[in-house]
């Protein structure tokens, strides 16, 4: 059972909620400080002054004043208005990670909102009530409004849901639950609507996925500098003290614990053998070590939007938590700008990642490169091709995440009348981070696919921590002989990297690090 307080969500308990069906409530303090804040709202209908979207529209429409007994329509008014989402469903982990940083917002107690309002997101999340929500449609600026706003639509009892693996009306959900919708109170339509909590989910789930496929990038160039005959002395701490960025010390100290013992010849030094090995063996903590930087980045701004108020306007009690001289302010903390840059690195960082793997993976296959393996590690090249299409098909994807690379967040376009002039984008940053990451993923397998045969064809025992996780790999991916359909391999090489393949090997990364 997770708490939620507002204070203390961390990215591994968004993937606990998401992707494992953890339980979640409110902490009884929570409660307290949302019921004073509550107290607050309730005073401030009742005053003369204008409290955005409390008394007043929203938007460009903020200068419109609202008579008492409309309150409580333009909260469900906007529920349904901004309800213009379009294009695929999100997928179920992202959804829920979703409607569990919103509850955890809610539980800061600055929105002014009730209790029972976040109480239903967390019975829903419990109930494995899952809201359709379309994955297209928010500029990340008051917010991911339009998802939001299909979440909170469900929590009225409108819209559609999944519940049991079928979708329904939700407040059919709601009836085989046992549950009831919401009426919703002034203020607490737009307290669902504004926050990044869309744009969040994604970010965290696939940073932590982006962080299992770090090891599974080191796994993949340790077994291609074993079947290549290369060197480990480029992860010599030394080198790596006097140049001592974190990431960097930590990929070669991670490294040299999985080349540890080898007993596959050297090549280098030795008569006429290269002097050093290629930049894609010899600089892997340079470039892994700089993406693994960008991950901790992603992770500190993250961790931080966590437990972040980003609805709009924020309720302030004053010392003694008295609703009597609380202050209301509008400002803009749901502007999705520190998420937008921060996910927008991310897609440049796995691109590294994925680059330096294809190169590794041409250097395998190329009889010019490849240490007098067979040409493409076929068994009869000429007869047969072996992996030579394999390595297009990374080519292929390295070339399409150059294209998703490219940043969401200098694309900001005016809206809302002009009123939000300048947006985050931030929403589509973290959905062309999915793909990224997905092609990142085959990039990598394919290395792995490569590695693990050319090790085969030498017939040599390498490190018994290298050994260990190739057993593991081929009891996901047999060995093959002649050429065969390698879609299916591959397929099932980037679904076992996936499912966190090689992520045990983090353990010998903080014993490598001391």
């Amino acid at each position: 059972m997770i708490l939620l307080n507002g204070e203390s969500l961390t990215l591994e308990d968004v993937v606990k909620v998401a992707k494992c069906q953890e339980r979640v409530r409110l902490s009884v303090k929570a409660k307290a400080g949302m019921v004073a804040s509550r107290a607050a709202v309730d005073k401030a209908m009742h005053s003369p002054q204008p409290v955005y979207a409390l008394n007043t529209g929203v938007g460009l429409l903020a200068d419109v004043r609202l008579g008492e007994h409309e309150l409580e329509q333009m909260q469900v008014n906007l529920v349904r208005s901004h309800c213009c989402g379009v294009g695929e469903p999100l997928p179920k982990e992202a959804v829920r990670g979703m409607m569990l940083i919103r509850a955890n917002v809610l539980a800061k107690g600055l929105s002014g909102i009730r209790p029972l309002v976040a109480e239903r997101i967390c019975d829903l999340l419990n109930h494995d009530i899952t809201p359709v929500i379309p994955s297209r449609g928010s500029v990340g600026a008051s917010g991911d409004l339009a998802p939001l706003a299909h979440m909170a639509l469900v929590l009225i009892g409108e819209g559609y849901a999944v519940y049991q693996g079928e979708t329904l009306p939700s407040i059919e959900c709601f009836h085989r639950a046992g549950l009831e919708p919401i009426e919703l109170l002034a203020k607490e339509g737009i307290s669902l609507l504004n926050g990044t909590q869309a744009m969040l989910s994604i970010g965290c789930l696939e940073l932590a996925r982006l962080e299992a496929l770090f090891y599974s990038a080191q796994t993949a160039a340790a077994f291609t500098m074993e079947a290549l005959r290369g060197t480990p002395v480029a992860c010599d701490s030394r080198l790596h003290d006097a140049r001592p960025h974190p990431g960097q010390k930590h990929s070669a100290a991670h490294l040299l614990t999985l080349l540890d013992g080898s007993r596959i010849p050297r090549t280098q030094g030795t008569g006429t053998a290269r002097i050093q090995d290629a930049y894609c063996l010899r600089c892997v903590p340079q470039v892994h070590g700089a993406a693994w930087d960008s991950f901790a980045e992603a992770r500190r701004v993250f961790e931080i939007e966590l437990n972040s108020a980003t609805d709009n306007p924020l309720v302030f009690l004053d010392e003694g938590g008295s609703a009597e001289s609380a202050e209301i302010i509008s400002g803009g903390n749901f502007h999705g700008a520190p998420l937008a840059l921060a996910l927008d690195y991310l897609a440049i960082a796995v691109w590294q990642l994925a680059g330096i793997s294809e190169r590794r993976t041409e250097r395998l296959l190329n009889p010019s490169l490849n240490e007098g393996l067979p040409a493409f590690l076929a068994d009869r090249p000429g007869i047969e091709s072996g992996l030579m299409m394999a390595q297009v098909t990374a080519a292929a994807l390295v070339a399409e995440m150059r294209v998703l690379a490219g940043p969401a967040s200098i694309g900001s376009i005016p809206t809302s009348g002009n009123q939000e002039d300048f947006v985050s984008m931030g929403m589509t940053s973290a959905l062309k981070l999915q793909q990224t990451v997905r092609l990142a993923e085959m990039v990598i397998a394919i290395e792995v696919l490569a590695a693990t045969r050319a090790l085969d064809l030498r017939g040599e025992r390498t490190t018994s921590v290298l050994e260990s996780a190739k057993a593991r790999f081929r009891d996901h991916v047999p060995a093959w002989t002649g050429d065969q359909v390698m879609s299916i391999p591959m397929e099932c090489a980037a679904r076992f990297l996936a499912e966190d393949g090689f992520l045990s090997t983090r353990t010998l990364s903080l014993v490598g690090a001391h």
